[in-house]
């Protein structure tokens, strides 16, 4: 039941503002189950949407879907994708290794590899490699910001591959994603999550929520951000907009943090259509040279 909460508000909101657009679709073209990394004995693959014909660099996103950091999968987010590629993007939708079995930081150095791959390949794939954003749903959206905030110094680069290349990305897109982990206490859904993905109870792994957390690492010259919370989200409690939006301020990363009413962890409809289309102006004003 919880896994089920954890991916399905968002997925449907995301299929629903596809069938809003479907009249205005432009063509694309689909490259799938690309292998982007291998990590012992697992291939991690994404899939690549492009707008058809596309024969010069664009800006790339990386969309990355959520389910707590231990389920869902990257077909879930294949309409937010296209979205994207209608739009002028090369989008990559990617899989990555779940809790419990492949804990803190797996997630995390996989998002990483992404980038890494993305960029090692950008003359092949038709992006600009210095042009790259994320976004990301849930635990996605706390993997976007992850990469739009980290340095390589602060590590979790993983064994993914290509370590030549920065997997800091230019611009991020929080959908209901967690800022801070670090909480005096947690909700029961919340400990569940959390224990499976730190190996403990995040009370006891204060160290390791702190190095999980995207407040840690949020800095001068860090990828400007929007973020949306819901006021009434069972999972990710909305004082993270306050939090995140503080952060931001005091850093002076450029952004915007919005709060919408009565939302939980997820929202469909005319809603959804609003802050995707939010979305698609935020990357243009942030990745795009003629905005």
């Amino acid at each position: 039941m919880l896994r089920h909460l954890l991916v399905s508000s968002l997925v449907v909101g995301f299929a629903s503002c596809a069938v809003v657009h479907a009249e205005e679709k432009a063509e694309i073209e689909a490259k799938k189950d690309v292998t982007y990394a291998t990590v012992g004995d697992t291939k991690l693959q994404l899939d690549l949407y492009s707008p058809k014909g596309l024969d010069h660099p664009v800006p790339a996103i990386v969309v990355i879907h959520g389910g707590g950091w231990m389920a869902g999968k990257r077909q879930d987010m294949a309409s937010l994708a296209e979205r994207l590629a209608e739009h002028g993007f090369v989008a990559a939708t990617i899989s990555y290794r779940f809790a419990p079995k492949h804990r803190f930081p797996a997630q995390i150095e996989d998002a990483k590899a992404a980038v890494r791959y993305l960029r090692a390949n950008a003359k092949e794939l038709n992006i600009d490699p210095n042009k790259i954003g994320a976004t990301g749903g849930s635990a996605g959206g706390h993997l976007a910001m992850m990469l739009g905030l980290m340095d390589s110094a602060d590590g979790m680069e993983g064994d993914g591959g290509n370590p030549e290349q920065s997997s800091k990305v230019q611009c991020v897109v929080n959908f209901v994603g967690p800022v801070n982990l670090v909480r005096e206490s947690y909700t029961p859904a919340q400990t569940q999550i959390l224990t499976a993905w730190v190996g403990g109870d995040p009370k006891e792994k204060q160290d390791l929520v702190k190095a999980g957390s995207p407040f840690t690492y949020i800095s001068k010259g860090d990828a400007p951000m929007l973020c949306f919370f819901g006021t009434k989200d069972p999972l990710v409690s909305h004082d993270q907009a306050m939090v995140i939006a503080d952060a931001l301020t005091k850093a002076e990363v450029p952004g915007r943090v919005e709060m919408l009413l009565g939302a939980g962890h997820g929202w469909g409809g005319e809603e959804m259509e609003r802050t995707v289309e939010a979305t698609l102006e935020f990357f243009d004003e942030h990745l795009k040279d003629d905005q």
